[in-house]
């Protein structure tokens, strides 16, 4: 019914994962598989319902939709189990501006936000960005490729200027689906020590392979009272450029604090095709959705298959949630500069390079199979070629 095998020409659409390649990567005749959108049409119930609001040809200042939180509401209760109130909920300009906003509002210059490597990278840029310093606590990798949580060494590292926590649930760039034991152990350790967490929970509706997503502030009561939490559609939906990210605040505290300032900035009122773009997507999408994930995992099964068979030495670590799969690249035996050499200049791909995520990126390299089996394929039968010649 869905055709996730057409290939979209992008060409004038203006699109971030084209147009920068040469400024970015030293060249433009590069496949890109580095910006966590995908290649995918958007579904046409979402195109259709902007479509109908275009041809009133007036876009003057409008309202909230009636029925855009209760829709926001419903998806979550359906999805997730969780009973969100209205109040809990406001429209955000953006989670990575969220995150900017959070950093804020809620420390002070001399204060220190704790991120959770390898990570994604603008947990790291925003808070270096706003003047705070960057405390690491980095995820443990085991023996088989996955990671966990390292509690004693956060115990180490958090001391009294540590204000915030910043949370990749489901994690990008390993694709981990955190189990409600470890959400809870870190709300336990961040609420006895007076830290908020920032839970990124845009990958939530995208769990693989009949894994179950746990929202954090749902983990226990101290998670629920301790939190911030994040969500849009824009990852499953493909409408990343159509901004529509939401925040999520159990505690009143923290809620009036947080929601009063965003109020007076009038950077809690949507535009205008935020709602009608949430609500097509989660009152229409589901169909799409499943069938768009049984896409990604078939996608991330050829490319285990395929490296097994043609890259032993690359290693794709299965994703849990979400199109992005986090390569190991170690066994090829390259350092930094000849890593990105390999896959830029010999292999004419741009992906996204494991040291951007910082501590224990090296050697890794992120891909986005959010794609059509065709680019995939072309991708991997580049790196082969290239792999060949080193």
């Amino acid at each position: 019914m869905y055709d996730f095998d057409k290939i979209v020409d992008r060409t004038g659409s203006g699109d971030l994962k084209h147009e920068v390649l040469a400024e970015r990567y030293g060249r433009a005749d590069l496949l890109p598989l580095w910006v966590a959108d995908m290649d995918f049409e958007t579904p046409e119930f979402i195109t259709d319902a902007l479509r109908r609001r275009l041809e009133h040809s007036l876009f003057g200042y409008t309202v909230e939709p009636k029925d855009y939180w209760p829709t926001v509401q419903k998806w979550i209760k359906d999805h997730h189990g969780w009973d969100v109130k209205r109040e809990w909920l406001s429209y955000i300009p953006g989670i990575v501006k969220g995150i900017g906003m959070v950093i804020n509002v809620f420390t002070q210059p001399d204060e220190k936000v704790i991120i959770q490597p390898p990570v994604y990278h603008p947990f790291r840029l925003t808070p270096e960005g706003n003047g705070r310093e960057v405390v690491y606590n980095p995820l443990k990798e085991n023996s088989d490729g996955s990671y966990s949580m390292d509690f004693d060494n956060l115990e180490e590292v958090a001391d009294d200027k540590c204000k915030v926590l910043i949370l990749s649930n489901p994690h990008n760039p390993a694709g981990i689906v955190w189990d409600k034991d470890t959400l809870a152990r870190l709300a336990e350790f961040c609420y006895d020590h007076n830290i908020l967490v920032i839970s990124d929970e845009i990958h939530c509706d995208m769990a693989l392979w009949g894994n179950t997503h746990v929202p954090f502030a749902t983990a226990s009561d101290k998670a629920a009272q301790c939190s911030i939490t994040f969500g849009a559609p824009s990852k499953t939906f493909n409408i990343a450029g159509i901004v529509s990210s939401y925040s999520i605040i159990p505690n009143d505290e923290i809620r009036n604090r947080f929601y009063t300032w965003l109020a007076a900035n009038e950077l809690n009122e949507a535009p205008m095709f935020s709602p009608i773009a949430t609500i097509a997507a989660f009152r229409n999408g589901e169909q799409w959705r499943k069938a768009m994930l049984h896409y990604v995992e078939q996608n991330i099964l050829f490319m285990e298959e395929y490296c097994k068979t043609h890259l032993p030495k690359i290693k794709p670590l299965r994703p849990e949630a979400s199109f992005l799969v986090w390569l190991d690249c170690r066994a090829l035996g390259l350092n930094h500069e000849q890593l990105i050499d390999l896959f830029v200049n010999k292999a004419h791909l741009a992906l996204n390079d494991g040291e951007m995520f910082g501590k224990g990126g090296a050697g890794f390299m992120r891909v986005n199979v959010g794609t059509p089996r065709a680019i995939l394929t072309k991708a991997l039968e580049q790196l082969t070629e290239a792999v060949a010649g080193i």
